[in-house]
């Protein structure tokens, strides 16, 4: 009895409202559960370790490994954006468009083999302001005009795609700035510089969600808008806060995604949100909001790489590749509902 108290006490007010009316073996099996699939991304990552490299022991040898970490950390980096979004139970599907314009502003204003600009670094910085620019613009159109997250960011996706490809004339242009490649050719303790940002975007995202009032706030609005309203929180400026945070984090993916492919084209972006999506919910942030964060995500992106990654060891065809990713994501999406609450599935 004394062990059901002081779970109690480590419980939510929802979770403990959910719980009370529950006999003593109710609670606890619930609380198992809960605990269960909080460690299950973790499991899942173990397992798959194990068996691809019992099926090909090339998987562990170093070179793969950092060869899968240089290829998580586009995916991470945006993953870590999207958290944000997800956790307030919106969806931001701006990711292509956003990720196209920072890579188009970044090749356009460095050296290039498209016009005689060679501003540098300021390229960078000039990349990663307009993605957030667009993130903020994203967050004000879904909340002063009402639009559903899923439609804002749609429309926002397509616009930002249009102004890149007509930024490019509809063909690659080159980037040729080495201090900008150097994101993805330099290497720090062995590992590829872009890894070392994309760790560093990674503890950023940890220090909003961990300690900071916005972090507190966009998991209380994904909790339960309502009761987060009377608790006195801005719904609008924490909404529009987190849409331009994701913009910030698209911008630098955007910049690391030109660094590696050493280009940008109207393509740069296919493919990336569906990866980012699956790295957020197959790591165990509810798509119904306030549960999960950028730790889960981490374990995610893992997930979805080292699947990735073995799957091209042992010579699975792309298209069983991209059919594994959507049972997966399912899988993921079905085992983090709590469907014994969910009333309505719209």
């Amino acid at each position: 009895m004394t062990t059901n108290i002081e779970n109690i006490k480590t419980m939510t007010k929802s979770e403990r409202a959910d719980a009370m009316p529950t006999s003593g073996s109710r609670l606890v099996n619930k609380l198992n559960l809960k605990r269960w699939r909080s460690y299950a991304p973790v499991v899942v990552l173990i397992a798959l370790c194990i068996l691809i490299t019992i099926a090909n022991p090339n998987f562990i040898e170093l070179r793969n490994l950092v060869r899968v970490a240089n290829s998580a950390a586009v995916p991470l980096t945006l993953a870590m954006g999207l958290t944000f979004i997800i956790l307030l139970g919106s969806i931001d599907l701006s990711v292509e468009g956003s990720l196209s314009v920072a890579a188009m502003v970044t090749v356009l204003l460095a050296t290039n083999d498209a016009n005689a600009n060679s501003y540098g670094w300021f390229a960078v910085i000039a990349a990663i302001t307009a993605s957030t620019l667009m993130g903020f613009t994203t967050g004000i159109i879904q909340t002063y005009l009402r639009i559903p997250s899923f439609m804002a960011t749609l429309g926002v996706w397509f616009i930002g795609l249009g102004i890149s490809v007509y930024m490019l004339g509809g063909s690659a242009v080159r980037l040729m700035d080495p201090s900008i490649r150097d994101l993805a050719l330099m290497r720090v303790l062995g590992l590829p510089l872009a890894v070392w940002v994309a760790f560093a975007s990674f503890l950023l995202a940890c220090v909003v969600q961990y300690y900071t009032r916005l972090g507190r706030h966009i998991l209380a609005i994904g909790g339960g808008e309502d009761v987060a309203e009377l608790s006195g929180i801005n719904l609008r400026r924490v909404r529009i806060m987190a849409f331009g945070l994701a913009g910030f984090f698209f911008g630098v993916a955007g910049v690391l995604s030109a660094a590696q492919l050493g280009r940008s084209d109207a393509v740069i972006a296919d493919g990336r949100l569906f990866a980012a999506v699956t790295a957020v919910v197959v790591g165990g942030t509810a798509l119904t909001g306030g549960e999960g964060g950028v730790i889960n995500t981490l374990v995610g992106v893992l997930i979805v790489t080292v699947l990735s990654n073995g799957m091209i060891l042992l010579g699975v065809s792309p298209y069983v590749q991209q059919t594994v990713q959507g049972l997966m994501i399912i899988a993921a999406v079905a085992l983090s509902l709590d469907r014994l609450r969910l009333q309505i599935v719209k």
